[in-house]
């Protein structure tokens, strides 16, 4: 009995190293291949416009995305739905919650409210409706990929009435870049098959369902992209960009990161994502618009009762899981 509990905690020992350093790599592979790519693409001449609404856009989303689709193929789209929704929900309350409590106010313009906010509400909406139905399957992804292609062509279009010139010289595209941004692809890939491997080794030797694995560990640890980079917008008072990261990101997790895998493979819904997950991220975005549309900005205040929520929120899901 003895060597039994001490190899099983020896196992959770393992696992826990094993998650932690392929946390670090995603993040890190994902850095990499976002600067390569558009290192690559600027020597190619493509728009600054088009590779700030398509590239940088989705760089700080690439290891919830990685994550989730690799959760799907691999046999585990409870892990993979729980990122997606646990991220987006993380980002929102959490996220933007931490920005407003350190910089006192967040701001916004109505523009980006009716544009991002509005997208977001719409993505969620969408997809809630197709888990009404069942399990998420090709239609879904063919539906939120569209919608993505329709949010991107609304940016570009917005851009365009501010630059008169897209197009950059173009430039010699040297080995050592594209090398690199195969390696950080590579590593993003390889990292997020150990961080999967890892998180459902962890729930079934702790017997703790995959979801909640999905919606807290993985989806707080594949986001701290967005935390350092929104944590670090409030403190320089570069608040629209905060708010403008964790919106657009949280687009790209649900019309992407569950758009894609769903092609492939039909993703089963749990009930509980139904009823509970889903509406406190349409509630909570909407309590965000609702703050930021009063008077352009979020408060110490505001940010305290959105990590509140979140807490409280973390708190009923575990509680109604066991």
């Amino acid at each position: 009995m003895f060597y039994g509990e001490r190899s099983l905690n020896m196992s959770v020992i393992i696992l826990l190293f094993l998650f932690t350093v392929s946390l670090i790599g995603v993040i890190k592979s994902a850095d990499i291949f976002v600067d390569r790519i558009v290192d690559i693409g600027r020597a190619l001449g493509i728009s600054q416009i088009i590779l700030g609404v398509t590239v940088a856009a989705a760089g700080t989303s690439l290891p919830e995305f990685g994550s989730a689709l690799i959760s799907v193929l691999t046999g585990n789209p409870d892990l993979g739905v729980g990122v997606v929704i646990g991220s987006n929900i993380w980002n929102i309350a959490g996220i933007i919650g931490i920005s407003a409590i350190l910089s006192c106010a967040v701001t916004t313009n109505r523009d980006e409210i009716r544009r991002d906010g509005l997208f977001g509400l719409l993505s969620i909406l969408i997809l809630t409706f197709f888990m009404l139905m069942g399990p998420v399957g090709p239609l879904t992804g063919v539906v939120l990929l569209a919608l993505y292609g329709v949010y991107l062509w609304v940016l570009i279009k917005k851009q365009r009435g501010y630059y008169t010139s897209h197009l950059m010289d173009h430039g010699e595209v040297d080995a050592k870049t594209i090398i690199s941004a195969i390696l950080g692809f590579t590593g993003l890939v390889v990292f997020c098959r150990i961080l999967v491997y890892s998180a459902v080794g962890i729930a079934e030797i702790m017997n703790v369902p995959e979801m909640i694995i999905g919606l807290f560990a993985l989806a707080i640890g594949t986001s701290l992209a967005e935390l350092v980079v929104a944590v670090n917008s409030a403190m320089k008072r570069m608040c629209s960009l905060s708010l403008g990261t964790v919106l657009g990101s949280n687009i790209f997790n649900i019309l992407i990161g569950i758009g894609v895998p769903s092609l492939f493979v039909r993703i089963p819904v749990e009930p509980l994502s139904l009823i509970l997950d889903a509406p406190v991220l349409m509630g909570v975005t909407v309590a965000v618009m609702y703050f930021m549309w009063t008077d352009m900005e979020l408060r110490r205040v505001e940010g305290v009762a959105l990590v509140a929520f979140y807490l409280a929120y973390a708190v009923i899901r575990i509680t109604l899981t066991r």
